[in-house]
């Protein structure tokens, strides 16, 4: 297993959300169908990438089964956007809000594995994981709210889901036995 391979991906991956959630921030009046659009082409790129390092490296990994999880979910949720762009646009907040919820769980939950296996920054992951979660629950409590503030809400996400592949990178040469 090349363990540089994987913190390049995480990287390549963690900038690319990043790149997506400043321009959804800095563009609040672009479409839906773009928002979309934009989100199922970088969840894309983040889901394979998920889903590559995990059949790199699943044999020697902590915590290996939940990349491949969200990787799995991720791609199959980018496929829905990609291919449903009327459906999505009328059912975004609920479908974002299911994913930022699951994300945010399995993030959460990986912490106390990595907990477990003394990884530093473990904690790191249960903050990101609450966040992601939270902001989860919200996008239900709130649909309407939700809908008229996508653009912040996906900006906002797209960063923390790009900050969490960074922090993967940068803690990689923990997450390996």
């Amino acid at each position: 297993m090349n363990r540089t391979f994987s913190k390049v991906m995480w990287m390549i991956a963690g900038i690319f959300l990043i790149i997506a959630g400043i321009i959804c921030l800095r563009s609040p009046s672009a479409g839906l169908s773009a928002i979309s659009l934009l989100l199922g082409s970088f969840l894309l790129v983040s889901g394979i990438i998920d889903i590559m390092v995990f059949a790199r490296g699943h044999n020697i990994m902590y915590g290996a089964g939940w990349f491949l999880a969200d990787g799995i979910l991720t791609v199959i949720m980018a496929l829905f956007i990609l291919f449903n762009q009327t459906f999505v646009t009328l059912t975004l907040p609920f479908i974002f809000g299911m994913w930022m919820l699951f994300s945010g769980i399995t993030r959460f939950v990986q912490s106390f594995e990595l907990k477990r296996m003394a990884v530093d920054g473990w904690g790191w992951f249960t903050v990101l994981g609450t966040v992601l979660a939270l902001a989860g629950i919200l996008s239900f409590i709130a649909p309407v709210i939700s809908f008229m503030a996508i653009n912040l809400m996906l900006g906002i996400f797209l960063i923390l889901r790009g900050i969490s592949s960074i922090i993967h990178a940068i803690f990689s040469g923990h997450l390996f036995m």
